[in-house]
């Protein structure tokens, strides 16, 4: 492995263990470690910037949100990649053909036109709740980064109906984020390290998720967790231990990273 110099991370089942909805100790040991190694650290997630968990002991260099569609450092925006309205309004109407109700992201805001129980409990995931709007119509307005709804396998092929831009990434079976076609994490890892002019052999990235699999593709070490997808673990380098066993902390320990 060459010298590490950024590390990017999957946060829910990554960082966070999804049943106790918190960070280990030794977790966040590991992250305080790495960044007193000089390594940049990154945040990639599906969640909104709104969403992002606070490590008060630890500050993160760059944040890859809405699973890579908006990624900014604290200084800056590095890349912006919103949906096209019109495949939004096709979304929404997709949606409601099959009786579901969608939540829409800007940069600013989370806004749906009603909930259901697989988009109540998705957002639970992280600890929020569904905000039904009676702007919608105003937020549309806005960019619009990502569409999030509860939505099953079966259902992919009616809600991408007539959808040219976009394209469904998932980590959970009962929900869906859906994000542009040319985007993804695997991208936005990409733009980050041309702007930290970074080669992505010098980088290390760790997922559990499908939508995890082109970000690991896209460094030089890609780490899958235990508790990760089949699909996931194939496409890894490596296979670390689960969130609930440390295995970011154990990995990094026995491979000279912290």
């Amino acid at each position: 492995m060459k010298k590490i110099k950024i590390a990017f991370f999957d946060i829910d089942g990554t960082l966070i263990d999804l049943k106790t909805k918190r960070i280990s100790e030794k977790m966040l040991e590991a992250l305080v470690r790495l960044k007193e190694k000089g390594i940049l650290l990154c945040l990639a997630t599906g969640r909104s910037p709104m969403a992002l968990p606070d490590f008060k002991e630890v500050e993160f260099d760059a944040f890859l949100t809405f699973n890579g569609s908006y990624c900014y450092t604290p200084e800056r925006t590095i890349f912006s990649n919103p949906i096209p309205i019109e495949d939004v309004k096709q979304l929404i109407q997709n949606a409601a053909e099959i009786g579901r109700p969608v939540s829409i992201a800007t940069k600013n805001r989370l806004a749906a036109n009603g909930t259901d129980q697989d988009l109540s409990d998705y957002y639970a995931n992280v600890k929020l709740e569904v905000d039904v709007a009676d702007d919608l119509d105003m937020v549309l307005g806005e960019e619009i980064y990502q569409v999030m709804m509860g939505c099953y396998e079966s259902e992919y092929e009616c809600m991408m109906k007539h959808i040219r831009h976009a394209k469904i990434t998932a980590w959970w079976d009962r929900a869906v984020d859906i994000i542009p076609a040319d985007g993804g994490k695997g991208k936005a890892v990409e733009k980050i390290l041309e702007y930290y002019n970074i080669d992505k052999s010098e980088a290390i990235a760790f997922g559990d998720g499908n939508n995890d699999i082109d970000m690991i593709q896209s460094v030089g070490t890609g780490v899958a967790m235990a508790n990760g997808s089949k699909q996931l673990k194939a496409a890894a380098d490596v296979v670390c231990g689960a969130v609930a066993e440390d295995g970011i902390y154990y990995y990094c320990l026995e491979h000279g990273l912290i």
